[in-house]
């Protein structure tokens, strides 16, 4: 199985990723208390890659994180720095270039990389699951063409559903294909689409058939295609080291050759899509509380009010606590869904569908909390907390919304 590399692919993202002194080694791991620490439970191999997620995030994405926001960067190169170290195609097979790790694996990285940029990790937990839907639902020649170029990121991937009409009603999607011959002219537009504009390859579910999800089949469209065209970049409350845009097709010929599977199977491909995407997204949340709740523990400690460190006020120990608790709690449901849908469990997709209600949720709740804790000083962009709520906002929106995902669990309790 893919996940046996674990240990081999530990050791080679350690042996790329430059080491730091001990001193700043030590200092990256200050008040991380015990009942809090992401590596509780983790095996060593997996304390490993973790490690150097959070080495890169603390090195190569934090420094740059307000500037990326305040400038709306889409950092290629630091992306492409992190494809170095296999969190291109993390949990894509190796023969195409992927890491071959499993979904927990893959968790615990976008968790460690969220403490640094979540804005930028989101996307690229898009891009991976973009890379996993061709490796997994393409044939070998598509695989061959597509994969290796996104493991790298020398080309980055689109994730093509959304419309301007259809958002929680998916199945209801009009972008049409309309078969000739060997090819499908493609017309109709997709709208919030990440990357869109800058990215190279276009993951896009469409209509081949009748109406409903039966009728869907997913083509892959490369950037260049004549007819393909974008909107205007979007201007966004957070995640704007991502450029957002709406995509558009006008009479796009697309080889039937880039279609993924068989006609019919594409609302199923982006559904499986979707559970790690949902997964992966809920893992990003979880960076942003963390580094949150660190960010509150340290602001509680070296503030003063009425003579004495705000951390001496009972109320505001107890949030902290509230805060952390929570915190464990939602790591816990998303580790345990990573679980289950690598083990390809029954109960996965509506587990994918729990965690991600739950850990965006209380995602959300910490960071604000963490906000409120620093004050005036915590609405100013000076201070990183507030683009932490400004990034992990949207988590309860995309990817399904947190109440779809409620509807998802309900159903699942009463179908009898």
């Amino acid at each position: 199985m893919a996940c046996r590399r674990a240990p081999r692919v530990a050791a080679r993202l350690l042996l790329l990723l430059p080491r730091r002194p001990a001193a700043a080694a030590a200092a990256g791991r200050r008040g991380i208390a015990s009942c809090i620490d992401p590596s509780t439970g983790l095996t060593e191999e997996q304390k490993e890659f973790q490690k150097v997620a959070l080495d890169f995030a603390a090195k190569e994405m934090a420094p740059h994180m307000a500037e990326w926001d305040e400038k709306e960067i889409f950092p290629v190169e630091t992306m492409r720095k992190a494809a170095q170290l296999g969190f291109g195609g993390i949990y894509v097979k190796p023969d195409v270039g992927g890491s071959g790790l499993s979904r927990l694996d893959t968790s615990i990285i976008f968790e460690a990389l969220s403490t640094g940029c979540t804005s930028t990790t989101a996307y690229m937990s898009i891009h991976n699951m973009c890379v996993w839907m061709i490796d997994t639902f393409g044939n070998e020649e598509q695989r061959r063409r597509f994969c290796p170029s996104l493991c790298s990121m020398e080309k980055f991937a689109s994730y093509c559903l959304t419309e301007p009409g259809s958002g929680s009603d998916a199945a209801s999607l009009l972008t049409s294909a309309q078969r000739k011959g060997d090819t499908y002219v493609l017309n109709g537009s997709k709208a919030f689409i990440s990357g869109g504009g800058d990215t190279d390859v276009y993951v896009v579910m469409c209509r081949t058939g009748g109406p409903g999800p039966k009728g869907i089949s997913c083509l892959v469209l490369e950037k260049g295609t004549p007819g393909l065209s974008f909107g205007k970049k979007e201007k966004k409350v957070g995640w704007n080291s991502q450029p957002t845009r709406a995509v558009i097709f006008e009479d796009c010929v697309v080889p039937v050759g880039n279609r993924l599977g068989a006609e019919g199977q594409g609302f199923s491909i982006a559904m499986k899509g979707l559970n790690g995407g949902r997964i992966n997204i809920a893992s990003c949340s979880l960076g942003a509380a963390h580094a949150s709740v660190l960010l509150a523990q340290e602001h509680l400690t070296v503030r003063k009010q009425f003579g004495e460190p705000l951390a001496n006020n009972q109320y505001l120990q107890f949030r902290l606590a509230e805060m952390a608790t929570r915190l464990v709690a939602a790591r816990l449901m998303v580790r345990n869904a990573a679980r289950a849908l690598q083990e390809g469990r029954e109960d996965a997709a509506v587990l994918c569908s729990m965690a991600k209600l739950f850990a965006t949720d209380e995602c959300f709740a910490i960071c604000n909390q963490a906000l409120q804790m620093h004050g005036g000083y915590g609405y100013l962009k000076d201070y990183a907390v507030q683009q932490f709520v400004r990034d992990i906002r949207v988590h309860q929106i995309l990817e399904g919304t947190n109440e779809v995902m409620r509807m998802i669990v309900a159903r699942n309790l009463l179908q009898g």
